[in-house]
């Protein structure tokens, strides 16, 4: 298979990451896919509800990315993966899997993904979204209550004592190794073409 491109896209949770994302899947469609950090919540099977409810998504632990880097090393060599299904509301994987075919240009989403030296290593182009805090906790709320269900108290409890603080240690810090900063994710509407015009030139 020909090269595939592969882009990285990190940032604070609520930066826009998934936006720039979603942007870039509709304007090229098939020839783009997105594999996310989040797919690969580790399973829980074996805890109790009330255990896996105290799981802190924004730990690199939390996250089986050593399959990742297999299924990324698989799209790369053009062969077709089976990601895994996780549910915030039971806070597991379901034991379902979505198929998921290697395309011309592949997008890399997560918090961590930048941190992570194992899926770092893969990329062709590093991107951070750059957001305020603010700004960020803002967005959590509203899709933590109005998409997964939560409620608000647990949704700023959850920021104050994981997301925040695993933020600092981790996701700020690999900063450092992207390619392109993005201040305020998909709204910037100047490095949206620049990545649109990387990924155009890949594809001719």
């Amino acid at each position: 298979m020909e090269k595939i491109l592969i882009i990285g896209i990190a940032g604070g949770s609520g930066s826009g990451k998934s936006t720039i994302s979603q942007l870039l899947k509709k304007r090229f469609g098939d020839d783009l896919t997105i594999i996310k950090h989040d797919d690969y919540y580790k399973a829980q099977h074996e805890k109790p509800f009330e255990e896996r409810v105290k799981t802190n998504y924004d730990a690199p632990e939390a996250f089986d990315t050593d399959l990742m880097a297999r299924h990324l090393s698989l799209l790369r060599q053009g062969f077709s993966i089976d990601c895994p299904v996780y549910d915030y509301s039971i806070h597991d994987r379901t034991g379902e899997v979505k198929r998921i075919a290697p395309a011309k240009v592949l997008v890399i989403d997560g918090i961590l993904v930048l941190a992570e030296p194992k899926l770092r290593d893969f990329m062709d182009v590093k991107i951070f979204v750059d957001t305020d805090a603010d700004i960020r906790i803002l967005r959590r709320i509203q899709r933590d209550v109005n998409q997964r269900g939560r409620t608000l108290d647990s949704v700023i409890q959850q920021y104050v004592s994981t997301v925040k603080p695993m933020h600092e240690m981790y996701v700020e810090p690999s900063k450092k190794f992207a390619d392109v900063i993005i201040p305020e994710g998909g709204h910037n509407l100047v490095a949206m073409e620049m990545i649109e015009n990387r990924v155009r030139a890949h594809l001719r």
